[in-house]
């Protein structure tokens, strides 16, 4: 028996395969979740003075914030004022570029900052510079 090459087949249903587009949304989406820049965090909401003078500075890598009740921290942890420079040491050798941005609280003692500041500069880090609210 010979079968009728005219028979009609039924016709499967025309459907766009989407695979391929969800390989490079994932793949776009990959991309920017490396290739993105995160902002690191000192772990602690400063009350910071106003300085007519205030700079926006870039590139600041090493955050170190000092509360008002004078508790220094780091990467949202508590460091005791002791192991300041061997943290700085540590975040500085992850990114030599970075510059020590210190926040301190107005109400923070001058004796606090001082001891954060030379500890930065022991720890190799001559870039240091103190946060502050752009002034009018």
């Amino acid at each position: 028996m010979r079968k009728n090459l005219f028979q009609a087949v039924p016709e499967e249903e025309a459907e766009i395969n989407l695979t391929p587009m969800l390989d490079v949304v994932f793949i776009m989406l990959i991309f920017f979740i490396v290739t993105a820049s995160f902002v690191k965090e000192s772990g602690l909401d400063v009350n910071r003075p106003d300085a007519p003078t205030a700079v926006k500075k870039e590139n600041a890598n090493i955050l170190v914030a000092i509360g008002a009740n004078n508790e220094i921290w780091i990467n949202r942890r508590r460091i005791d004022p002791r192991a300041v420079r061997a943290n700085i040491e540590r975040m500085h050798a992850e990114n030599p570029e970075g510059a020590v941005i210190i926040q301190a609280d107005k109400k923070a003692f001058t004796e606090t900052l001082v001891t954060v500041m030379d500890s930065a500069r022991q720890a190799g880090v001559f870039n240091v510079s103190i946060a502050a609210n752009e002034g009018e």
